[in-house]
C-alpha cells in the first residue's frame, strides 16, 4: 500500500540566543498509511512535535527546514506556495494542539469555531456547517451541544475545551490528523470516549494519524506503530506490541519504566494519619459557587451552581488530592480558595480567620500564605518578562527585596527546583515545558507559603519529567513544611503523592478519606469508574474496558450538575430505583476515616464489586 504521508530525511534547525543555527531534528523519516496511526514518543524536547508539525509544512518561530521532504499523497508540502499550504491545513491535514486554551479564540462562540473550517474551505454553507458542529460536539460527548455551541471557550472546562478542539479538527473529514497530546488535559473517563472516537473516525474514514504523546498507556490503545525519539533522533521504531513487550534500547526501557501502575491500596505510598489532636490549617464549609451573574431583577437559583455545599479540611503539611472528571468543580473550588472566583455562600477559614471571598479583599499576608500553580505555565508566565522578573515579583511584593538580595534569592530558588542560575536571564519561550513548570513552582515557593494549590501541574509534561517534578515537590514539602492541595485527573500520580483523596462529582465532594482507603475496595461507584478507566500498558485494553458494565453505564449520560438527588444515578451500575432518584445520598462511613455519599451500604458495595 502506498503511504499517505512520507517524511524523508527531515532536518530542522533552530537558532538559539547565540545566533548560530543548530540541528534539532536529524534525518528523520516517517511513513503513515491510510487508516494507520503512527505514534511519536519521547521526553520533552525530543523533537516529536517538530516532526509532526512538518506534516502541515509548519515550523515554530526561530526554526527552519534545512533538508528533506514531506510528501502528502503526491505533493511535497515543503515546496508548496503559502496559499496552497493554507488551503491544505484544516481540509486535508488537521491539527489538534496540546493546549486548547492557547488554540481556541476566546472572542468567538464555540459553535462558530467548529464550523469555521467547513465554511472557509467551501465544504458547507453556514447553516449546514453549524448543524455539523453540533453533531461533532455530541459525538465527543459534550454536555448540551446546542447550548454549548453558543458559549465561549472560557465557559467550558479544560477537558471540554480539548474535546472542542478535536471537533474542529474532525469537521472537514481530513485525510491526515496530527494529534499533539490530544488527551493530556482529559480525565480518564473522557479520555476513553475520545480515544474511541479517534479510532472510530480512523476506521470509518480511512484517516491516517500521527499521534504525539508522552503517555505510553494511551499510545498502546491507538497506535499501530511507534517511533521513539530522543534529542532529535529516532532511536527505535517498530510495531506497538514489539516496542511495549520487547524494547531494544535503554532509552525506551526508561520511558516504559516511568509509567505508573493503576492506583490501588498497594500503590498508595502514604502512611500519613493525622493525630486526633491535630487541627486543620484550612476549613471549607458549605461552599457554593456559580459562573452566572444575577440580573437587576433576578436572583440566582441553585440550578445555576457549579459547586454545591462542599466541606473539606486541609491539615498542616498534608497532601490532599482533589480528583474527578473534567467539569466536576476541582479547579473552581481551588479558585474559590485562592480568592480568584467568589463563592456564593459558605466559608473558607485559614488559620482561624475567615478569608474574604475575593483576593483583592484579603491581606497581603493571607495572599502570601496561599499560592497557586496553574496547569499551563504557557498561560501563567508572561512571555515578555524574563524568568528573574517572574520569580522576583513575590520577593518584591511580600518581602520588599531588591538589588543583590533579590538576585541571590532568585538564584537560590532556581537551584532549589533544579535549574542553573543563568536561567534567570532567559524568557519563557527559551525553556522547555518541564523547565517552565519548575519556574512556576519556584515562584510559588518564593512567597514562603503554608499551602500551594497545584492545579494539574503535571498534565502537560512527559512521564520522565513529571516524575522528576513529583520527586522535587515531595522533597520541597519536607524541607519547607508546606502542604499541597493537589488537583489531578491522574489517579496513578495521586496514589504516589497524596495523603488523603477527595473525589468530586458534579460540583460535590462525594468520597473522601486516606489514599490507601479510597483506592481500596469497596469503592464509591464513581471512584470505581475512575479507577477502572485508568489505561493499562497493553494493547486491547480500550476495547475490553468499554465492554464492562461500569464503563457502559458511565458513558450513558452527561453529568447532572444541578440535581438534588444523586447526580451520578444515570451513570451508576448500582442505582437503586425509587431511592437514588428521589433522595439526596447520605454520608456512609466505610471506616472511621473514609466516608462516601451513597445510598449503598459498605456490604452492598463489597458484594456488587466482588461480582463485577
Amino acid at each position: 500500500m502506498t503511504p499517505l504521508l512520507r517524511i524523508s530525511d527531515l532536518v530542522v534547525e533552530a537558532r538559539p540566543p547565540s545566533g548560530v543555527w543548530i540541528q534539532t531534528v536529524n534525518d528523520v523519516s516517517v511513513e503513515v498509511h491510510p487508516g494507520e496511526v503512527v505514534a511519536l514518543i519521547g521526553e520533552s524536547g525530543a523533537g516529536k512535535t517538530t516532526v509532526a508539525l512538518a506534516a502541515l509544512g509548519y515550523t515554530r518561530p526561530g526554526t527552519r527546514f534545512k533538508a528533506g521532504s514531506v510528501v502528502l499523497g503526491d505533493d511535497d508540502i515543503l515546496k508548496m506556495t503559502t496559499a496552497a499550504r493554507r488551503d491544505l491545513r484544516g481540509k486535508d491535514v488537521a491539527y489538534v494542539a496540546q493546549s486548547a486554551q492557547a488554540a481556541l479564540n476566546p472572542a468567538i462562540p464555540i459553535g462558530e469555531q467548529v464550523a469555521e473550517g467547513l465554511v472557509l474551505h467551501g465544504l458547507a454553507k453556514e447553516k449546514e456547517a453549524n448543524e455539523r458542529a453540533i453533531e461533532l460536539l455530541a459525538l465527543l460527548d459534550l454536555p448540551d451541544p446546542p447550548a454549548l455551541a453558543h458559549r465561549y471557550p472560557h465557559q467550558a472546562s479544560g477537558g471540554q475545551q480539548q474535546r472542542i478542539m478535536m471537533a474542529m479538527a474532525m469537521a472537514c473529514r481530513p485525510k491526515l490528523l496530527v494529534l499533539d497530546e490530544p488527551t493530556t488535559a482529559l480525565d480518564v473517563t473522557t479520555q476513553i470516549e475520545v480515544l474511541q472516537a479517534i479510532k472510530d473516525v480512523i476506521r470509518e474514514h480511512g484517516t491516517a494519524a500521527v499521534y504525539v504523546s508522552h503517555d505510553l498507556s494511551v499510545v498502546a490503545q491507538v497506535a499501530d506503530r511507534i517511533l521513539v525519539m530522543n534529542q532529535g533522533d529516532v532511536v527505535e521504531r517498530g510495531v506497538t506490541d514489539d516496542i511495549l513487550e520487547h524494547p531494544r534500547e535503554d532509552y525506551t526501557r526508561t520511558l516504559l519504566g516511568a509509567v505508573k501502575p493503576k492506583p490501588s491500596r498497594d500503590t498508595a505510598v502514604s502512611e500519613w494519619v493525622p493525630d486526633a489532636t491535630l487541627q486543620p490549617i484550612m476549613t471549607i464549609r458549605g461552599v457554593n459557587a456559580t459562573y452566572e451573574r444575577a440580573g437587576m431583577f433576578q436572583k440566582l437559583s441553585r440550578e445555576s451552581n457549579v459547586l454545591h455545599d462542599n466541606d473539606l479540611d486541609v491539615f498542616p503539611q498534608e497532601v490532599l488530592a482533589l480528583v474527578g472528571e473534567s467539569g466536576s468543580g476541582k479547579s473552581t473550588l481551588a479558585r474559590v480558595i485562592a480568592g480568584l472566583h467568589p463563592a456564593l455562600d459558605g466559608s473558607v477559614i485559614f488559620r482561624g480567620e475567615q478569608l474574604a471571598s475575593r483576593s483583592n479583599k484579603r491581606t497581603k499576608d493571607q495572599l502570601r500564605r496561599i499560592q497557586i500553580v496553574f496547569q499551563s505555565p504557557d498561560q501563567s508566565l508572561n512571555p515578555e518578562r524574563r524568568i528573574d522578573e517572574a520569580i522576583g515579583r513575590p520577593l518584591e511584593l511580600y518581602f520588599g527585596m531588591s538589588g543583590s538580595e533579590k538576585q541571590d534569592r532568585i538564584a537560590d530558588l532556581l537551584e532549589m527546583v533544579g535549574l542553573d542560575a543563568d536561567y534567570a536571564g532567559r524568557f519563557p519561550s527559551e525553556l522547555s515545558g518541564g523547565q517552565r513548570q519548575r519556574v512556576s513552582i519556584a515562584r510559588a515557593f518564593g512567597a514562603e507559603p503554608d499551602i500551594i494549590l497545584c492545579d494539574e501541574v503535571l498534565s502537560s509534561l512527559d512521564t520522565v519529567v513529571a516524575a522528576r517534578i513529583l520527586d522535587l515537590m515531595k522533597e520541597l514539602r519536607e524541607q519547607h513544611n508546606v502542604g499541597y492541595l493537589f488537583i489531578s485527573h491522574d489517579l496513578s500520580t495521586v496514589a504516589s503523592i497524596a495523603d488523603r483523596v477527595a473525589v468530586m462529582y458534579a460540583g460535590r465532594v462525594i468520597d473522601v478519606g486516606p489514599t490507601k482507603e479510597v483506592f481500596a475496595p469497596p469503592h464509591h461507584p464513581y471512584t470505581q469508574l475512575l479507577i477502572n478507566s485508568v489505561p493499562a500498558l497493553r494493547t486491547g485494553w480500550l476495547e475490553e474496558v468499554i465492554a464492562t458494565r461500569e464503563a457502559s453505564a458511565g458513558m450513558r449520560s452527561n453529568v447532572m450538575l444541578h440535581d438534588e438527588a444523586c447526580p451520578f444515578r444515570l451513570r451508576c451500575p448500582l442505582v437503586i430505583e425509587g431511592k437514588c432518584d428521589t433522595e439526596p445520598p447520605p454520608l456512609t462511613m466505610l471506616s472511621k476515616t473514609h466516608g462516601i455519599y451513597c445510598q449503598r451500604t459498605a456490604d452492598d458495595l463489597t458484594v456488587a464489586q466482588d461480582h463485577a
